[in-house]
């Protein structure tokens, strides 16, 4: 007797596959702009003690590792190059470079004082281009979360002169040097320092899609010929060593190229986390030699206690405490090369701070 026939298989119903990144689209009308909030936590104020803001963190569920799991924490050997998949969604532009562009916000007496008690010797074009940068800020700030400080006046103390601190410990680089800005935000300190230093290259890093989007805008717009905008986090980026290639100067010899990890000769960072946090997110990226500054607050001292295994673990030495008229600057330097273990992995840093 013949064997029956299976039963058909049930058709199976298409299933539904997320659509990639919308273009960007431009905010022609008011309305459009009006009809963007904000999103997320504003950052903190500079006159709250702790100024740090936590890094976003990823939403992979890893192995538990450390003491007692049979599990070493290892970084990943070849990162992937771009944004990590946690920021490449929902990339849909609300904000794009006004037509005209704004007119410049005009300085503040006290920024002005400010400068000049620094000796902050500004060339001809930078006030005005800091002050154009200001208002594309504030403008930006109606769509995308990028400062909680709305007063042009307020800003101009608060978020300009409090970038331009860094000035003096950075004006001893060569020309040509390298910088990276960790955490650039709404490019904070980078921008400023940019427009200011033009002599120096500056790599504004920027975890969320949104804010990178916003900088290299403004970048183009600014005409900021110094500046390379780097949409990652700072977990991965750390961790590229760039491709090997012959090296011309060495016949036989090779060289890495396109890398960030101990490629910088300085990086800063400002409220961004506490010390054991942003100090395993910088130090990897600078140069055996080179320094990482931190703009930080009332609580500096109190910071550096917490992060002296941190800076140990990461063959980071801590040089000094800069006192500004906005705050502090933690100035350290990287004594040799940072174990292959740091940066942790994805929000490790900041749910598991070093001791």
């Amino acid at each position: 007797m013949p064997s029956p026939k299976p039963s058909p298989r049930p058709a199976r119903s298409p299933s539904s596959k997320p659509t990639g990144s919308p273009a960007i689209r431009s905010a022609t009308s008011p309305a459009t702009k009006a009809a963007a909030r904000p999103s997320g936590k504003s950052p903190q104020n500079r006159s709250s003690l702790t100024r740090g803001r936590k890094p976003e963190t990823g939403s992979d569920v890893r192995p538990r590792t450390g003491p007692g799991s049979g599990r070493r924490s290892k970084p990943p050997t070849n990162p992937p190059k771009g944004p990590s998949p946690a920021h490449s969604a929902d990339r849909a532009a609300v904000w794009t470079l006004p037509s005209p562009m704004p007119e410049a916000i005009q300085p503040t007496e006290e920024f002005l004082a400010f400068a000049e008690s620094a000796g902050i010797v500004f060339e001809d074009g930078d006030v005005e281009r800091l002050g154009t940068y200001l208002a594309l800020l504030l403008d930006a700030n109606q769509a995308v979360n990028l400062t909680a400080i709305k007063e042009p006046s307020e800003a101009w103390t608060r978020h300009l002169a409090d970038s331009l601190t860094l000035i003096p410990t950075l004006a001893d680089l060569e020309p040509g040097s390298k910088v990276i800005d960790v955490g650039s935000g709404g490019g904070l300190p980078g921008i400023p320092l940019a427009i200011t230093m033009p002599d120096l290259h500056f790599t504004l890093l920027e975890a969320t899609g949104k804010k990178a989007d916003f900088l290299k805008l403004v970048v183009a717009g600014l005409n900021l010929k110094n500046v390379t905008v780097l949409n990652d986090r700072a977990e991965r980026a750390a961790h590229d060593r760039g491709e090997k290639k012959p090296d011309p100067k060495s016949p036989g010899a090779s060289v890495r190229v396109g890398g960030h990890r101990e490629f910088y000769d300085a990086a800063v960072a400002r409220a961004v986390g506490r010390l054991p946090i942003i100090a395993e997110l910088t130090v990897p990226f600078v140069r055996i030699g080179g320094r990482t500054l931190l703009v930080k607050g009332q609580q500096a001292e109190a910071e550096l206690a917490e992060g002296t295994g941190a800076l140990k673990r990461l063959n980071a030495v801590y040089v000094t405490t800069v006192e500004t008229p906005t705050g502090r600057i933690i100035v350290l330097e990287k004594g040799s090369a940072t174990p292959r273990d740091y940066p942790r992995r994805d929000g490790e840093p900041a749910r598991s701070p070093l001791k």
